[in-house]
């Protein structure tokens, strides 16, 4: 099963039942895309997972994606969504420490007014960590910067998320397999700019699901020749601002 969708964009290209894609504008000047740098056979190592775990499958494309994306001449990946998290949890951590050390060293009474500041303390700092995964990092797995320079300096911006969809209903009654999976789909905004981002060159956005199965054999192995294609064709895709 392949499902596509693609949001509206600045400048319309013709459209194939199969894919629809928009895009802002087309730049002339054309980075290299992922297709355009290869990988040989050496540089990956097998990859396994047991087909009727979905997040054992999610995680295998998500990790592909990302080593895929970030080799060198392509993407640099950035992990703000990581950091963020990070801080705010290891500042729970300290916070729920340093209220335990003050409470068991001062006496009990006297230090029911701190232990009461470090809990709620705590407690805004694990909210945050929890609503900042929720509402502003969401299914985002990827964001990539690229600065490139051809006659001007023009950076672009990639941001991919990723989810798995459920089986259709028309296969729900029948048994699992490794045939009948979930679907991993991808959705990637692009954006190319130049004069520090005052100028946009091009701007794409496409949606698009595969299933595991197309990735994954019966043992599990996972083809990445397969998934670093349909990736590459994705990415190279919004980036043209062509439909295939």
């Amino acid at each position: 099963m392949v499902h596509r969708q693609n949001a509206t964009a600045l400048s319309s290209e013709p459209t194939t039942p199969s894919r629809r894609r928009s895009s802002a504008a087309s730049s002339p000047e054309k980075p290299p895309g992922p297709l355009s740098i290869t990988i040989s056979p050496e540089e990956r190592d097998v990859v396994k997972v047991n087909n009727y775990s979905v997040s054992e499958l999610k995680n295998a494309c998500d990790d592909a994606l990302k080593r895929y994306l970030s080799r060198p001449d392509l993407f640099k990946q950035i992990h703000l969504h990581t950091d963020v998290r990070l801080v705010l949890g290891w500042a729970g951590v300290f916070t729920a420490a340093a209220t335990g050390l003050y409470g068991w060293k001062t006496d009990f009474e006297k230090s029911k007014p701190g232990v009461w500041v470090g809990f709620i303390l705590y407690l805004i700092l694990t909210s945050l960590q929890t609503l900042y995964s929720y509402f502003v990092e969401g299914d985002t797995i990827f964001v990539g910067r690229r600065k490139t320079f051809s006659k001007r300096i023009m950076t672009e911006r990639i941001t991919i998320s990723s989810r798995t969809l459920p089986v259709s209903s028309s296969k729900t009654s029948s048994q699992p397999s490794s045939t009948n999976l979930p679907s991993y789909s991808l959705s990637i905004n692009y954006v190319q700019s130049t004069s520090g981002g005052k100028s946009l060159l091009a701007k794409g956005r496409t949606s698009e699901a595969k299933e595991y199965s197309a990735f994954f054999d019966e043992k599990g192995v996972m083809a990445q020749e397969v998934f670093e294609r349909w990736v590459g064709e994705l990415v190279e895709a919004v980036m043209e601002g062509k439909g295939a």
